[in-house]
């Protein structure tokens, strides 16, 4: 999920899973998978920022749970 904001300033968050493209049309214009367009504040360039560091942290495997396991098959 990531925060982002409307034009009207307020903020909301969006399951980033259903981003189908992003584009800037001037404003940035969020294309979702189910057809919804959402336009937001943010420029493009940080929505994807977002949504990429959004999908790398999936994917963490938090340290002090490596050094745990690390510990106790050692």
């Amino acid at each position: 999920m990531i925060v982002l904001t409307k034009l009207n300033g307020e903020e909301f968050v969006l399951n980033a899973e259903m981003i189908r493209y992003v584009e800037r049309c001037p404003d940035t214009l969020i294309s979702l998978m189910n057809g919804e367009t959402i336009m937001v504040g943010e420029p493009m360039d940080e929505v994807v920022r977002r949504t990429v560091s959004y999908q790398q942290s999936k994917f963490m495997f938090p340290q002090s749970i490596g050094q745990e396991y690390s510990r106790r098959a050692g």
